[in-house]
């Protein structure tokens, strides 16, 4: 079993920057694939950033890619999300998952854990 717990969303103002973390705990952490995925109010769930049990592979939704950055370190347990150039449609928790294939996955079917969730807001 993996457990999941996101930090660091808040408010900014556009064009500002938040570091999103997933401290992860359990003794297969290393082997799964980590993504991260956001819901906005009335919105349905949408993929974020993905990456690989090993860090070496990533993928990103296209409109996060370039201004957002997925990371990983085994030695935390921890996954992060760096978030720059931060926009108003930005806005919505953000959540952390744990996939057991290993693979940066890009449908949330293939994901087994998720944390609670972390709220972003972005105001104009």
């Amino acid at each position: 079993q993996v457990q999941l717990v996101e930090s660091g969303g808040g408010l900014v103002q556009a064009g500002g920057a938040l570091r999103l973390s997933c401290a992860a705990s359990g003794r297969t952490f290393t082997t799964y694939g980590m993504g991260w995925f956001r819901q906005g109010p009335g919105k349905e769930r949408e993929f974020v950033a993905a990456i690989s049990w090993s860090g070496g592979t990533t993928y990103y939704e296209d409109s996060m890619k370039g201004r957002f950055t997925i990371s990983r370190d085994n030695t935390k347990v921890t996954v992060y999300l760096q978030m720059n150039n931060l926009k108003p449609e930005d806005t919505a928790v953000y959540y952390c998952a744990a996939a057991a294939s290993g693979y940066p996955e890009i449908s949330p079917h293939e994901y087994q854990y998720w944390g609670q969730g972390t709220q972003v807001t972005v105001s104009s």
